[in-house]
């Protein structure tokens, strides 16, 4: 009895401690530079308006000169915007030659990597390379590039890197390039993460599950598939089934109102963690869909996953 005493015990006071090592604070932030990317709308324009209200020098990114303004109208004169489009490597250089000429010798403290696309959701046989390969170029190479391009000013600042990815870099749960585009993320943050311990640089990966956000918005989904549906061959077609194309969204609708988080806040919180804890976690899990479905689903056999993810796919006409 005595022994089972103790271990509780033990156990409340591991949690205890590291409850209060979670809430220790880096000090001195305030003036701090941070850039982040994708800032037009969703969890990237929230962090934009929330760091900048808490005195950091914020750096911008933003795809439109339309969002650019209107996030510029909402912030201090302390934020600054600037257009890019993270396919574009000279486009990244050249931001990042401006960047180094607005720190100087104080370095880039925080890099948060947000700009992302969903691409096409569909069947792999509905798709052609291009379809993958945007999803890819975004959420991937752009990713990269920019991060390869901020490290000499990350590691001036022994600063932080915040890379979001998605419950869709653990498990696929659709078609197409956007889970491909975010295993790859993964996979250069953990690689990133144990070259940058060398110089004091913590990288922290973010994985939310489905948010209400124009990247995942229903309707723009829904729009690209059947834009893809009706450029189909009628071979394929016919494999499929004319109601297949209806049955796969009404499963695909009633999946995302069981699943979907409205609070993005809670993704920036994270973001803001990253930055500005003592001790950053290495990956922050975000949304009850996250926590409590996709990543346990994750790391069940294949044969698990394989069930339930079928169960919310309609079957071709032509299944066996």
């Amino acid at each position: 009895m005595l022994f089972y005493i103790v271990l509780f015990l033990g156990i409340i006071s591991l949690w205890w401690h590291w409850r209060a090592r979670d809430r220790m604070k880096v000090t001195n932030l305030n003036g701090k530079y941070i850039f982040i990317t994708g800032c037009d709308t969703g969890f990237g324009n929230m962090a934009a308006k929330t760091f900048d209200k808490k005195g950091f020098r914020v750096f911008a990114s933003c795809l439109t000169e339309t969002g650019a303004k209107e996030l510029k109208a909402k912030t201090s004169n302390q934020l600054q915007t600037v257009l890019l489009d993270v396919r574009d490597s000279d486009s990244i250089k050249k931001v990042a030659a401006w960047i180094k000429a607005e720190v100087q010798s104080e370095g880039l403290w925080g890099l948060v990597n947000n700009a992302g696309i969903m691409g096409p959701s569909a069947p792999t046989d509905w798709l052609d390379i291009e379809h993958f390969r945007e999803p890819i170029e975004v959420n991937l190479i752009g990713l990269i590039n920019v991060t390869i391009n901020m490290l000499p000013l990350i590691k001036q600042a022994k600063g932080r890197i915040v890379n979001v990815s998605s419950v869709g870099g653990r498990l696929a749960f659709s078609s197409g390039g956007y889970c491909p585009s975010k295993f790859g993320v993964e996979g250069f943050n953990d690689s990133l993460r144990r070259d940058m311990k060398a110089f004091g640089v913590n990288v922290s990966c973010i994985q939310p599950g489905l948010f209400k956000t124009p990247l995942s918005s229903p309707v723009k989904i829904l729009k690209e598939k059947e834009i893809i549906w009706n450029q189909l061959p009628p071979s394929t077609k016919k494999q499929y089934g004319e109601e297949y194309f209806q049955k796969d969204a009404a499963k695909k609708e009633k999946l995302t109102k069981i699943c979907l988080n409205k609070d993005i806040s809670l993704v920036v919180e994270c973001m803001e963690h990253a930055l500005t804890s003592l001790y950053p976690r290495t990956h922050y899990i975000i949304g009850q869909d996250a926590k409590w479905f996709w990543t346990p689903l994750s790391k069940m056999p294949a044969a698990v996953q394989d069930f339930l993810l079928l169960r919310n796919k309609a079957k071709p006409a032509a299944s066996h």
